[in-house]
């Protein structure tokens, strides 16, 4: 390896990324440029240039990235309609590669030979952010403090953050930890360790509880432009603030909540807690428009793909060619998913209503029970039989035991 002289960190400000910026500087002693990037987390980033600054950062970079995000991080993953094992629409994972992104090219503009993030060594973000920084850019080294120090507990980290003049915060310790941006909020660790156990009622951040949830619906209409939600309620919005004001909407009605036990990369299984209102509205909306505007083959070849692209985003490869390569025939999927989606927000549920586009394929004299004059239905009689072809053939090999029992049943 190479001598490291500059590093550019992952840096959020808290407790963990201060102690890491220090003892990266002490135990590689090198320069160390911070990146602080605003996803929408909804956290207080004012002060953080002088925080890092203090604590011994020769830089301090503070960026906006979330119009970044919704647009060419959020919005691709749900074109692709992607949703990791059947429930989690990935807040955290499409996050990471964005992080890195600008870590590499912050690298690259300053001159520094490595990159930092404070990711654990038993959980995927560690994988995401490498693999992306391998992706774009394999000659940075990565440090990864949480597998190298001999730090092991908060004691050890309040302890070093003593020792070397970084303030400890006093406020009181939650029962879990909790990751935020534009799209989500997570909650793992801690009570939710014990996968029987109930979330504590202080992790309801984005959701209303059920209970608590308005008596009455609310009716909204989403616009989109292949693939792209782009209005509500007739009213364009940017990316993120679309995003955003989903997010209320959904939020209010307890809309997008979910606690599952899912599989990480690293080989084991973690119990999460995941607010995604917004999104949830969106991936609902988007899929119903899907079913009125794409062709069925074209629905049912990306249908087989959304566990693989959602795999990816997951496991971290979002620089990889076969995401990039998949990404291409998703988009192409998506060229008239153009209309709007009449949606009902009610107790938890994002309930389509309606829906119309200029690219419909729906049609009411094919599809009716009503008398039509161009369908025949005889013509279904010829269609069943071939279809049903094979299934004679094998009727006749296996005779009365084709469904396992005995001739005499």
């Amino acid at each position: 390896m190479s001598k490291i002289e500059k590093v550019v960190l992952a840096y959020s400000g808290g407790l963990d990324t201060s102690i890491i910026l220090k003892w990266i500087k002490n135990t590689y002693d090198c320069e160390v440029i911070t990146l602080t990037a605003d996803l929408g987390q909804g956290e207080e980033l004012d002060g953080i240039e002088e925080k890092a600054l203090k604590t011994g950062a020769s830089k301090a970079f503070i960026e906006d990235l979330r119009e970044e995000f919704a647009r060419d991080f959020i919005f691709p993953c749900f074109r692709a309609s992607a949703v990791y094992e059947g429930r989690y629409l990935l807040g955290t994972s499409i996050a990471r590669p964005l992080i890195s992104k600008r870590l590499v090219e912050i690298a690259e503009r300053e001159g520094a030979q490595a990159v930092a993030h404070g990711a654990t060594g038993k959980g995927n973000d560690q994988v995401r952010f490498e693999l992306a920084a391998m992706g774009m850019n394999p000659k940075l080294q990565t440090i990864a403090p949480w597998r190298e120090w001999d730090l092991e507990s908060r004691s050890d980290l309040v302890k070093f953050a003593e020792e070397n003049d970084i303030p400890v915060p006093t406020t009181r310790k939650k029962p879990w930890s909790m990751d935020a941006n534009l799209l989500h909020v997570s909650f793992e660790g801690g009570e939710l360790e014990d996968p029987w156990n109930a979330p504590s009622p202080d992790s309801y951040r984005l959701c209303s509880p059920i209970e608590k949830a308005p008596d009455e619906p609310e009716i909204i209409t989403i616009d989109f432009e292949q693939g792209n939600p782009v209005a509500i309620n007739g009213t364009s919005y940017s990316p993120a603030a679309l995003v955003q004001k989903l997010n209320e909407l959904g939020g209010k009605h307890g809309i997008g909540r979910v606690d599952m036990v899912e599989n990480r990369f690293v080989g084991m299984k973690s119990r999460g807690v995941y607010e995604t209102p917004g999104g949830t509205i969106m991936h609902v909306a988007h899929r119903d428009l899907e079913g009125l505007c794409m062709d069925r083959e074209m629905m049912h070849l990306r249908d087989s793909l959304i566990p693989k692209y959602a795999e990816m985003v997951y496991y971290g490869y979002w620089y990889a060619p076969e995401r990039i390569a998949l990404q291409e025939m998703i988009d192409k999927s998506q060229e008239k998913i153009t209309g709007t989606v009449r949606v009902k927000l009610y107790k938890g549920n994002a309930i389509p209503e309606g829906r119309k586009s200029p690219y419909s394929l729906y049609r009411s004299d094919l599809a009716t029970f009503e008398k039509d004059d161009v369908y025949n239905q005889k013509d279904a009689e010829g269609f069943i039989k071939l279809v049903g072809l094979r299934l004679k053939g094998h009727t006749a090999e296996a005779g009365s035991n084709w469904l396992g029992g005995n001739k005499e049943d």
